[in-house]
């Protein structure tokens, strides 16, 4: 049988999502289940997406659910009944998993699904050293390096980062750290580290769900760092950037 299609034991938990895969140019929109819809809360509008459009989408809808806790640490999940809940066929949906089981998020569970991975304090305190290693004195050399005006750029980045903290929106919010991240290592023009550390921070995320999650304060203040690292930036105080980078950093291992 092969691995990750089956049908998932009586305990395999079952994950409807809530904001599964939103409308736009693949024409596939989400909708709450309701009488006559037979459960499946998802219905295709205008002709029938490309697949590898599809498979973006539900990669990047599970990736939202696991920042957001809704898929659970230690929980199976089958491909099959998530493309039933998706409206999409499996073949998707297990691509998807097969790329966030190669970025560390979920492990294949013969016969069964994937199991969401659970990450210990160690794996955390990991992870932020690490991040620590290659993001700090990348960021203290673009500090030198890059103009002022460049800085203001990122600017937006950051605001979308404290309107999702404000709102409680950990997937949200966890997006737009990636984001403000991803633009921020891209200006040293190394892509491989670009690549390397948005792929530490997206595992950092994925470290645990439910109560153990980060509130709207936590979130406030990893977002106020982001912009107070982009002030001093701006202003050109190298001290002060480095600062708040490796605190940044180094107080990851305690948000996620």
């Amino acid at each position: 049988m092969e691995q990750g299609t089956a049908e998932p034991r009586p305990e395999t938990r079952v994950w409807l999502p809530a904001q599964a895969v939103s409308g736009g140019p693949t024409g596939v929109r989400d909708r709450a289940p309701g009488p006559g819809t037979g459960g499946s809360g998802v219905r295709p509008a205008g002709p029938r997406p490309r697949r590898h459009s599809v498979r973006g989408q539900v990669l990047a809808a599970l990736r939202r659910a696991l920042a957001a806790g809704e898929l659970l640490p230690g929980e199976v999940y089958s491909a099959p009944v998530l493309a039933e809940r998706y409206g999409v066929s499996a073949t998707p949906v297990r691509e998807a998993m097969q790329q966030l089981a190669a970025e560390g998020a979920v492990e294949v569970v013969p016969n069964r699904g994937f199991r969401v991975c659970e990450r210990s304090s160690r794996d955390l305190a990991e992870l932020s050293e690490v991040r620590t290693m290659l993001e700090l004195p990348a960021i203290v050399r673009l500090a030198r390096a890059v103009p002022p005006e460049r800085w203001e750029e990122l600017r937006p980045l950051a605001e979308d980062g404290v309107a999702a903290a404000a709102r409680g929106d950990r997937a949200g919010y966890a997006e737009a750290d990636h984001a403000f991240h991803h633009a921020l290592i891209a200006l040293t023009g190394n892509r491989r580290l670009t690549e390397v550390t948005g792929d530490l921070l997206r595992r950092a995320q994925w470290a645990a769900g439910g109560a153990g999650r980060p509130g709207t304060a936590a979130l406030l203040a990893d977002a106020s760092e982001h912009t107070a690292l982009l002030d001093a930036l701006l202003a050109q105080e190298h001290g002060v950037v480095e600062r708040i980078a490796r605190a940044h950093l180094s107080a990851a291992r305690h948000r996620h």
